[in-house]
């Protein structure tokens, strides 16, 4: 990667599948300084299979206690006080249900993503942004 775009070099990357049609990206990046951030992204599949939707958040160290304080209060709030009785693993186990319907279908040849061995065609939501 040249000097120019080493500010946007991840150094660590995770993805969270949502559905069919959500992914969620957790990138750390390092600046030319060597600092560090984070690049929280929701990509969308656009209903008529023109590409993706993507909304980022950018979060810097400062934040990042309050941050993870108040995602944790929301979620809790909203699982312990507004829906204590749903059942949250059952988004898990479709999920995993899912993904291994997926991966037959890869290793089978008959649809999913395509293993080119290089990343970022690997999945199309993160496009040049996105490390894999």
């Amino acid at each position: 990667m040249n000097e120019d775009n080493s500010r946007f070099e991840s150094v660590y990357s995770s993805k969270v599948r949502a559905g069919k049609r959500r992914t969620y990206f957790f990138d750390v990046r390092q600046t030319k300084g060597g600092d560090y951030y984070i690049t929280l992204t929701e990509s969308t599949k656009k209903f008529n299979d023109d590409g993706y939707e993507r909304h980022k958040i950018f979060l810097y160290k400062e934040d990042f206690n309050r941050f993870q304080s108040s995602l944790g209060e929301a979620i809790d709030h909203v699982k312990t006080e507004l829906m204590p009785d749903f059942e949250y693993d059952l988004y898990e186990k479709r999920q995993a249900e899912w993904e291994a319907q997926q991966k037959e279908l890869e290793e089978s040849g008959e649809g999913g993503e395509t293993s080119t061995g290089d990343a970022e065609k690997k999945s199309p939501e993160g496009g040049d942004e996105m490390a894999w």
